[in-house]
């Protein structure tokens, strides 16, 4: 974890100032994701980044802790809140894998752009089924790197010798069929999918799931 932290740490800047590379698919999931949020609701978001999707849905929900590996990612984000005077929104430096959280503590989870940067999608897709209350919603926006990419198990090799040297962080290559089982495999309900048409490339896929409304 740590490799991926400094990686990440060390980019921070320069990804905070990177535009968006599309921008009307980033609103249409953040109205998408808007749809399933109450004023009632304490969400959960791992792998948040500089913090942009949690300040945007905080007006929506009750409460919001987000957290993320890399400090400096985390001080962008905490810089971000102040400057908005956000004050529902909690961040913290920890892994999902890490992190001790109760069962049936979240009313909803997101994990964005973040499930193919994991060492085991189907450990924290579980994890995020136990963390969430009956009915609750886990939303994701994933890269599925074997669906485009031919040669993934050669980039999946290099990404790994990249991140032992430290130029690059962990990358594993699925694809949308196998992250759909993985979800499913948890104990989700598919809700909501959505694949946007690529412009040169393969676009992330972006799912809702259901936890079952029993204990």
């Amino acid at each position: 974890m740590e490799k991926d932290a400094r990686f990440w740490s060390r980019i921070a800047e320069k990804y905070a100032a990177t535009p968006l590379p599309d921008e009307a698919v980033y609103r249409k999931k953040i109205e998408v994701t808007q749809e399933y949020l109450r004023p009632d609701m304490n969400v959960f978001e791992f792998g948040c980044g500089t913090g942009s999707t949690s300040i945007i849905h905080a007006p929506k929900v009750r409460y919001i802790l987000a957290i993320d590996i890399a400090d400096g990612m985390l001080e962008i984000a905490e810089r971000k809140a102040r400057e908005q005077k956000i004050s529902n929104l909690e961040f913290k430096r920890a892994s999902i894998e890490e992190l001790e959280i109760e069962r049936h503590s979240f009313d909803a989870v997101l994990g964005l752009s973040i499930l193919h940067l994991l060492k085991d999608k189907d450990q924290v897709i579980a994890k995020a089924f136990r963390i969430l209350k009956p009915n609750g919603v886990f939303i994701t926006s994933t890269t599925c790197i074997a669906d485009f990419f031919k040669f993934h198990k050669l980039l999946t090799w290099c990404g790994t010798f990249g991140r032992f040297i430290g130029l690059l962080p962990r990358v594993n290559a699925f694809g949308r069929e196998e992250l759909e089982a993985s979800i499913k495999s948890a104990g989700f309900h598919l809700e909501y999918k959505w694949q946007p048409e690529g412009k040169g490339k393969a676009q992330a896929v972006f799912i809702v799931a259901r936890k079952p409304d029993t204990p």
